[in-house]
């Protein structure tokens, strides 16, 4: 029973603590999954009705939270039991860390008078995501929990975005003490800095009057700083070509006729060769990994590079850099926006640029009543309209729908980049749509991928969510086909599946709707048929065994010696 005590604060039990919190957050969703030791979280979930999504395993609960966050811009929640259940979202977790995503990951913990014994379902998480968190908290005492939760939403959503853990044991839910949430963060140590120097900014202004070859490179910090729109304003005042990364695609308008593409390993000709003939290279909220740059030692040799992060830890890591700019990537925009530099004569460089997009597009060869993937892309492209929110697994498909699918808008491409993982797509959908439950939202995925979180069709089939589920199948890993074919003398070791589930079966085993499209022929009828359908979806979609990326940059080339730029 709850007493108040003065005006502030409350006496309550830990777990009415958390949830009271939550709600304090404005947390309008949790994704998890109960146990023994989150019981007590559990109890109070029950008693409060706040939304709680039972997802069928833990690693579906986490990529779930992780779409919410990136398609919603708030913190994604997941609550699990302890030992297997913490466990089980290490991946999530690993995954958020290295794409930056806002998460608060509650994992219930044994209670303190055993910690460090092997109790029952007993796992050290702050050791094990120490590596792996933003910032990572074990509660000791009831008292300190509400400051606790307060650090984490702060931490997680504040300078660099992330994921923050907060190991709670069943005695310290179970404890009661006084709540009060009114108390400022107070935290000396960690101050990000948000507002970048000036004489830094004038310096980017300066060296874009005077370069002939400018290029931007945005990157997934544009819409963790929700800039999209100061980006645009710029590159419409300076008139300067715009090259996204892979996490990045959605920042800039992909129709624009100044967006070059995305750069990298499978980006497009005419972005690599942005980025290796520009002499000014203004990167912002990218982080220039090795899927980027290629070998290099042959990235954007001849560029002065300027780079604006939040992360100083980023700045020259990879890439030496000569215009450091530490701060927000909003602010730095409207910054730059507000100093108004003259605009450097780009004409040749832009008109050199468009003749490489006309003579060098994205290709592929349709022929026969065989599906190409990246036909298959097109036309989800077609029939969505372009306004789809799009989830992806890791490997071909993912590449596919990266350069055939046109993003005009922030958050509408959910994607696994730096860790790559598998299994990631279609929960992430789940989380996508409860963030715009009035968007339509399709998980475009590979046959092996799906296999890892297929269990959350139950989520579905409980709740009705509209999402389309898009099996690219080739009956293969398809990548890992791909480096086997190019790298592995076409040793294909336990990469092809030729024994598949029937996946429309499977499908209404679950009560959803399962569709097979086989041929050319019946895809456009099929696709109309698949999103006008009020429910959910499942398609199996086969595709062209032996299709691979194109075009590619080969492992130790650099960006302008990419492999399958013309048919």
């Amino acid at each position: 029973m709850e007493t108040e005590t003065n005006a502030h604060a409350k006496e309550m039990s830990g777990s009415s603590m958390l949830i009271k919190a939550l709600a304090c957050e404005d947390v309008d969703v949790i994704f998890g999954y109960p146990g023994g030791a989150i019981l007590p979280t559990y109890d109070e979930i029950y008693k409060t009705g706040i939304r709680h999504i039972l997802a069928r395993h833990e690693q579906g609960a986490i990529h779930a939270a992780e779409g919410y966050a990136r398609v919603s811009g708030k913190p994604g929640v997941c609550i699990v039991t302890s030992g297997p259940g913490a466990t089980n979202v290490v991946t999530g977790i690993a995954d958020a860390m290295i794409d930056s995503l806002p998460l608060v990951v509650i994992t219930g913990q044994v209670a303190t008078t055993v910690i460090g014994t092997d109790a029952f379902q007993e796992a050290d998480m702050i050791g094990i995501t120490m590596p792996i968190t933003k910032h990572n908290y074990q509660v000791r005492s009831v008292d300190e929990l509400p400051r606790i939760i307060k650090e984490a939403f702060h931490i997680a959503t504040t300078g660099r975005p992330g994921p923050v853990l907060i190991d709670l044991p069943k005695d310290v839910s179970l404890a009661t003490g006084l709540f009060d949430y009114d108390k400022e963060v107070d935290l000396p140590g960690y101050q990000p800095t948000v507002i970048p120097n000036k004489l830094q900014i004038r310096k980017v202004v300066d060296s874009v009057t005077t370069a002939k070859k400018p290029v931007i490179l945005a990157g997934a910090g544009v819409l963790h700083a929700k800039a999209s729109e100061e980006l645009a304003r710029y590159v419409e005042q300076q008139q300067i070509p715009v090259v996204n990364t892979l996490l990045g695609l959605g920042s800039f308008p992909g129709e624009d006729e100044l967006h070059l593409g995305m750069a990298g390993m499978h980006g497009t000709y005419t972005a690599n060769m942005a980025l290796h003939e520009a002499d000014l290279l203004i990167s912002i909220g990218a982080r220039f990994d090795d899927r980027l740059t290629g070998n290099l030692a042959h990235f954007a040799p001849n560029a002065k590079v300027a780079h604006i992060d939040i992360d100083p830890a980023e700045i020259g890591k990879n890439v030496p850099t000569e215009i450091p700019v530490v701060g927000d990537a909003k602010e730095a925009l409207k910054m730059l926006i507000e100093e108004q530099g003259e605009r450097g004569d780009h004409q040749e460089w832009k008109t050199w640029l468009s003749g490489l997009k006309e003579e060098y597009p994205l290709w592929y060869v349709q022929d026969g009543e065989t599906i190409k993937p990246q036909h298959l892309i097109e036309k989800i492209y077609e029939v969505t309209k372009g306004e789809a929110v799009v989830t992806t697994d890791v490997g071909q498909h993912q590449m596919w729908s990266a350069q055939f699918y046109k993003f005009n808008h922030p958050n509408q491409w959910v994607t696994s980049g730096g860790l790559g993982t598998m299994g990631f797509g279609f929960p992430a959908a789940i989380g996508a749509q409860f963030a715009k439950p009035d968007k339509p939202v399709v998980a475009i995925i590979g046959d092996a991928g799906f296999q890892m979180t297929a269990q959350e069709l139950s989520i579905l089939q409980e709740l009705n969510l509209p999402i389309k589920i898009m099996i690219v199948n080739n009956a293969a890993l398809g990548m890992v086909r791909q480096w086997q074919q190019l790298f592995h003398g076409e040793r294909y070791s336990n990469s092809l599946f030729p024994i598949q589930p029937n996946f429309v079966k499977l499908a209404e085993a679950y009560d959803i709707k399962g569709m097979q499209v086989n041929e050319l022929h019946e895809l456009e009828s099929a696709l109309k048929e698949m999103f006008d359908y009020p429910g959910p979806v499942l398609m199996d979609c086969r595709v062209a065994k032996q299709e691979n990326v194109y075009p590619m940059i080969s492992p130790g080339k650099g960006q302008h010696q990419m492999e399958g730029v013309k048919p």
